[in-house]
């Protein structure tokens, strides 16, 4: 392993980005908006009166009780919004859910998030997928006592796309989230706003999650204790936007926009209409795609998003759409050996196996409202990396996410330690650069190959611990530049191949087994640290996360 260099944390409040998680249940939306700025007193930096907001938000972690089940309350956390400056719809609750709220902003908007920490436990919010300072990003090390405060401040620097945000405090981001701590973020802009694309009432967040409950109603998480550790937690019921009977009243004759967000902590789903109809994708993480993409299905990974248009002209009143899983071959998809058998067990049939086909969101048809949107043959016009600019085209900066000796999720052998941060994790401001990601094997690391002795992915308890990754980076969208499927099982290559989307721009990825990935990126606007990990919330949480350095 290379020398590491170590950086002390600083005690300040900084100032951060907007992300989205949130789900809204349409069309129980209520906007909120408050008068007065928050009483509670800031850690460390107060707020910069030199910084001159057009949307200002008080924004608090709070405990919850929310009734998501039939007749007994759950025991949630929530991130409740008042609006201090803005237009009125930049803040939107989801009435009824422990999600949200849904935060929209435009462009080279100046905004303030005033957080507040009221929940039991340190907390700090990630704002996810936008492109934003180290002090507005999020770190685990920037984490919150309750009852304290920190103060975000930025420009919204990101094209049109759907964000989200949740927490990151290392060691909990899992619990935290699956608590109900999500919310959505979405960024429109000039070249959006010139399309006919699906507005209002027509434009619909669909967060997608699974959890599991007890006879009294309450939230389980991680019943089986280091076993859903290894694996990622996978519940039992689907919840949509924090409700669980998974149900969207839409129009006849209308035509939607639906921005599905991945929001599980560690399942994957494989996504198409009970019709047959082929789905039409417009969007993924980073924003609109050029030119809409039409699949079988829909692949999502854990935090990823795409955003589906969905015409309803043809439907008649009454009738049933539903969203569903196919199956996914269950003993390539977790692994083999203990994780693909005995750590996994048989999923009993409530479990949601995913080998199994379920529904995921239900739509009824209801009485025809048309509106007028169109769906354009270009979408968005705009220019990728050029790979010729990449600094290490020729020996791409490889990342290895696997098993290191006996049950410990690692990034190139190595596992979260704070602020620390290796040689070769340190990247230039200004420069663009081809990161290779790899799941499970045996490839070179900057163009030297390790022989399987620091990463022990090929060794042991490693190989039999291969799972997929979904691996997100920080701070920046990225373009992929191909899938190696070598080493990938043809069963499982065979069963998901056609549901991957690897055009546009990108935060989060899903790594199958024995994949690996290059991926193009560029540094720029800010220097400091930032997160890469994968996405797998146990995963996280276990220490399957590193800082890269822009210096």
């Amino acid at each position: 392993m290379k020398d590491k260099k170590q950086y002390t944390r600083r005690n300040f409040v900084g100032t951060v980005g907007l992300a989205t998680s949130g789900l809204y249940f349409m069309p129980l939306i209520s906007s909120c908006r408050s008068d007065t700025a928050s009483a509670h007193p800031n850690v460390g930096n107060a707020v910069n009166n030199d910084f001159n907001p057009d949307i200002d938000i008080q924004l608090k972690a709070v405990q919850s009780s929310t009734k998501i089940l039939s007749d007994k309350n759950t025991d949630t956390y929530s991130y409740k919004g008042s609006l201090i400056k803005g237009g009125k719809q930049t803040l939107q609750h989801l009435v009824g859910s422990a999600l949200g709220p849904i935060i929209r902003v435009n462009k080279g908007d100046r905004v303030r998030i005033r957080f507040e920490n009221e929940i039991p436990a340190k907390s700090i919010i990630h704002w996810h997928g936008l492109h934003v300072s180290h002090e507005n990003d999020g770190h685990p090390e920037h984490v919150i006592d309750k009852g304290e405060t920190y103060i975000y401040e930025f420009e919204v620097m990101n094209r049109a796309g759907t964000y989200w945000f949740h927490p990151h405090p290392h060691g909990h981001t899992g619990e935290q989230v699956y608590k109900g701590l999500a919310g959505l973020f979405i960024v429109t802009d000039e070249e959006e706003k010139a399309l006919n694309l699906p507005t209002g009432d027509f434009d619909i967040p669909v967060v997608i999650q699974d959890r599991t409950f007890d006879e009294n109603h309450q939230l389980v998480y991680l019943p089986n204790g280091r076993m859903d550790q290894m694996r990622g937690f996978l519940g039992n019921r689907i919840l949509i936007n924090g409700k669980i009977d998974k149900g969207l009243s839409l129009n006849k004759d209308g035509k939607y926009r639906l921005r599905l967000l991945n929001g599980s902590n560690s399942r994957a789903y494989k996504l198409a209409w009970n019709t047959g109809e082929s789905i039409t994708v417009i969007g993924v993480d980073g924003g609109l795609l050029a030119s809409h993409k039409t699949l079988p299905y829909l692949l999502l990974g854990p935090a990823q998003r795409v955003d589906v248009w969905l015409d309803l002209s043809k439907k008649s009143e009454n009738e049933e759409l539903k969203l569903v899983h196919l199956p996914i071959p269950l003993d390539t998809m977790m692994g083999s050996g203990m994780m693909g058998g005995g750590m996994m067990g048989n999923q009993s049939d409530n479990s949601l196996p995913y080998n199994s086909q379920f529904d995921v969101l239900k739509i009824n048809v209801g009485t025809s409202k048309k509106n007028d949107a169109s769906l354009p043959d270009e979408l968005s016009a705009f220019t990728t990396l050029n790979l010729a600019d990449a600094t290490n085209r020729t020996f791409p900066r490889t990342f290895n996410f696997g098993m290191e000796g006996m049950m410990k999720w690692t990034i190139n052998g190595r596992t979260y330690n704070g602020m620390e941060v290796a040689d070769d994790e340190i990247v230039k401001l200004n420069t663009t650069e081809i990161w290779r990601i790899n799941n499970g094997g045996n490839i070179s690391i900057e163009g030297q190959n390790d022989g399987g002795g620091m990463m022990g992915n090929n060794r042991g308890m490693g190989n039999m611990m291969q799972m997929p990754h979904p691996v997100h980076i920080h701070q920046l969208q990225f373009n992929i530049i191909n899938r190696n499927i070598e080493n990938v099982d043809q069963n499982l290559w065979n069963a998901v191949k056609d549901g991957f989307i690897d055009e546009g721009w990108q935060d989060s990825v899903y790594l199958l087994p024995g994949m690996y990935m290059d991926l193009v990126m560029r540094f720029e606007d800010f220097k400091g640290l930032f997160l890469y990990h994968c996405h797998n919330l146990e995963h996280e949480d276990m220490g399957m996360m590193r800082n890269f350095k822009i210096e």
